[in-house]
Formats: C-alpha cells, structure tokens, sequence
C-alpha cells in the first residue's frame, strides 16, 4: 500500500488531490504512482490540514483498537484459565 514513499510525500499527495479538479487517476499518472494508490491513502488517512500531518482515520483507528482488544481479551482468557488448572492441581495436593 505504497509503504515506500515517505509520510511527507503522502501527505503532499493527499494535499494536491484535495486542491486540484484534476482528476486523481490523472494526478496519479502524473506522479508515477499505481492507479488507486492516491484513494487507498484518502481511505486510510485524514489530512490534518492545521497541522499538514497525516492521523489515521478514525474508522481504521476504531478498527484498530478492536483488534488490540481482541488479542487483550484473548490473553486474559488464557491467563484465566491457566489460573483455573493451576488451582485445581494445588487443591488435589493438598487433600490428605
């Protein structure tokens, strides 16, 4: 998803495509980039225009943090029921 062209260009990119009427197939040919690249970035990142920096968008942020979530749960999930296991072999122990 062109992960070698640097934040600046994209974020200059992202600028032009949002100043031109040009269209962006056009923009991109000009610019030697893969047809779609310009609207993949659009989807991903929100152009700051304040600050001229790219943030994640807010859908993919949210998209994000569920995944986070997702693999929290699951690890508590497995701590928990290696906590389970470990307490039922220590009450067998101590049994007389």
């Amino acid at each position: 998803m062109g992960a070698d062209h640097t934040e600046e260009f994209r974020r200059e990119v992202l600028r032009m495509a949002a100043g031109t009427e040009k269209p962006i197939r056009e923009l991109e040919k000009d610019l030697g980039l893969s047809q779609g690249l310009i609207r993949q970035w659009q989807q991903r990142y929100e152009v700051d225009e304040a600050t001229a920096t790219l943030q994640p968008s807010s859908e993919r942020e949210a998209e994000a943090e569920i995944r986070r979530l997702k693999r929290e749960l699951e690890i508590v999930t497995q701590e928990r029921d290696i906590l389970k296991k470990a307490i039922q072999v220590f009450s067998r122990e101590q049994r007389p």
